[in-house]
C-alpha cells in the first residue's frame, strides 16, 4: 500500500514523494492495539482478582523468613512449613475471637448502660466550664438519655432491615480470604520454582537485579510484619497492665489493650493517635479523670521508648524508612487501596527506596549551600575567639 503526497519545492517545482505502507505492519499495529484494549478491558473486569492475587504476594513474600526458617530447622517441605504456619495462625486467631467475644460483648453492655450518663456528664460539664448550653441537659432522664434511647433503637430497627445484606458481605469476605489463602500457599510453596520459572525469562544481568530485587522484597517484607507483631505484643501488654492498675476491669481491658496494640502499629502515622486515644476515652468514661491521665501518660512515654529505642533494635536492618515518605506511603496507599493498601505502604515504599537506591546513579555533592558557608564562617569565629580567651588566661 503507498500514498503519494505532493510537495513544492522553493523554486516552484513539484514533486511527489511516495510513502510505502505495508500490510503486515498494519496488521501488527492494528493487532497490538487490540491486544492492548482486551487487556485493558481484562483487568478492568477482573479487578478485584488482580487485588486478591497481589496481595496474596505480599502475604507470600510475609511468610518466607517463617517457611525458610522451618525447613532449614526442622526439614519440613515446603508445603508442609506453610501449612504449620496455617494452623498456628488459624489457632491463634481462635483463641482471639474466643477472648474476645465475650470482652467485646461486655464492652459494648457497658456503653449501652452508661452512654446516656456519660453523654449528660459531658454536657453538664461543657455547661459548668464554658457556660454552653445544649439541649435542656434535663439529667439522665432528660432529653440526652431519651435521645440516645431512641436512636439506638432506631439503629437496631435499621439493621434488621439490613441483616441479609451483611449475610451476603460477609459470605463475599469469606470467598475473598479463602481465595487470597489459596494463592498464597501456592506463591509460597512453590517459590523456588516460580522464581526460577520468572528469571528464566531474563538475560544474566536483569537476572541479578530482578534477583536482588526479589530478596529485597522479601526482606523487607518480611522485616516489617514480624518486627510489627513483637511491637504490637509489646505494646498491647503494656496498655493491658497499665488499664488494669488503673482499675479497668479486666473483660474491658483486653479488647481495649489489643485495639490500641494493633491499631497503634500497624497503621501507619495516624494509628498511634487512634490507638491510643479509644482507650483513654473509654478510660475517661467509666474511671474518671486521674486514670484516663495516667493511660495518656503511658502511651506518651511508650512512643518515645518505641521511637527512639525498640523500633531501632527490632527493625535495625529492615525499614529504614523516611518519615515523610512513610507519611506518604500511607496516605497513597490508602487512597489506591483502603485500609488494606494503607497497611502494605510502608514495605512497599522501603522497597522502592532501596531499589532506587541501588539502581539509579548517584553523584558527588560539588555544590554548596550558602547557609552551610554561613554555618561554617560562624563556626570558624567560635574557635578563633575561644583560642584567644584561652591564650589570654
Amino acid at each position: 500500500m503507498a500514498n503519494d503526497i505532493t510537495k513544492a519545492s522553493t523554486d516552484g517545482a513539484v514533486s511527489r514523494v511516495r510513502i510505502a505502507f505495508e500490510t503486515a505492519t498494519l496488521w501488527k499495529v492494528a493487532g497490538v492495539a487490540l491486544a492492548v484494549l482486551i487487556g485493558l478491558w481484562v483487568i478492568k473486569e477482573a479487578a478485584s482478582l488482580v487485588v486478591l492475587v497481589g496481595m496474596s504476594f505480599f502475604f507470600s513474600l510475609a511468610l518466607q523468613p517463617a517457611v525458610l526458617w522451618l525447613t532449614n530447622r526442622y526439614g519440613l517441605r515446603r508445603g508442609s512449613a506453610v501449612g504449620v504456619i496455617y494452623l498456628v495462625s488459624g489457632l491463634g486467631f481462635l483463641a482471639l475471637i474466643l477472648i474476645l467475644i465475650p470482652a467485646v460483648a461486655t464492652l459494648a453492655s457497658t456503653i449501652g448502660d452508661s452512654g446516656a450518663q456519660w453523654l449528660n456528664n459531658a454536657v453538664s460539664w461543657a455547661e459548668d466550664t464554658f457556660g454552653v448550653t445544649i439541649g435542656s441537659g434535663a439529667g439522665l432522664d432528660g432529653d440526652w438519655a431519651t435521645s440516645l434511647e431512641d436512636e439506638l433503637l432506631a439503629w437496631a430497627k435499621g439493621s434488621l432491615g439490613s441483616l441479609f445484606s451483611l449475610a451476603t458481605s460477609s459470605l463475599g469476605f469469606i470467598f475473598n480470604i479463602a481465595t487470597m489463602a489459596m494463592f498464597t500457599f501456592y506463591f509460597t510453596a512453590d517459590a523456588p520454582r516460580f522464581q526460577r520459572s520468572v528469571l528464566g525469562l531474563l538475560p544474566e544481568k536483569r537476572q541479578h537485579e530482578i534477583g536482588w530485587a526479589w530478596d529485597q522484597a522479601i526482606i523487607q517484607t518480611g522485616g516489617y510484619f514480624y518486627s510489627r507483631m513483637v511491637l504490637m505484643v509489646i505494646n498491647g501488654t503494656g496498655f493491658f497492665f497499665t488499664m488494669v492498675l488503673v482499675g479497668m476491669p479486666v473483660s474491658l481491658a483486653v479488647p481495649l489493650a489489643v485495639f490500641g496494640g494493633f491499631v497503634s502499629v500497624f497503621i501507619p502515622a495516624i494509628g498511634t493517635y487512634i490507638g491510643g486515644a479509644i482507650p483513654i476515652v473509654l478510660t475517661l468514661a467509666i474511671r474518671g479523670l486521674v486514670p484516663a491521665l495516667i493511660v495518656l501518660a503511658y502511651v506518651l512515654i511508650y512512643q518515645q521508648v518505641e521511637n527512639y529505642y525498640l523500633s531501632p533494635k527490632i527493625s535495625s536492618k529492615t525499614m529504614s524508612l523516611n518519615g515523610a515518605v512513610a507519611f506518604g506511603g500511607a496516605l497513597f496507599g490508602g487512597a489506591i487501596a483502603g485500609p488494606m493498601g494503607a497497611f502494605i505502604s510502608l514495605p512497599v515504599a522501603a522497597l522502592i527506596t532501596a531499589l532506587v537506591s541501588n539502581f539509579v546513579p548517584h553523584h558527588e555533592i560539588a555544590y554548596t549551600f550558602s547557609y552551610e558557608e554561613q554555618k561554617a564562617a560562624i563556626q570558624e569565629s567560635l574557635e578563633a575567639k575561644h583560642e584567644a580567651e584561652v591564650d589570654l588566661n
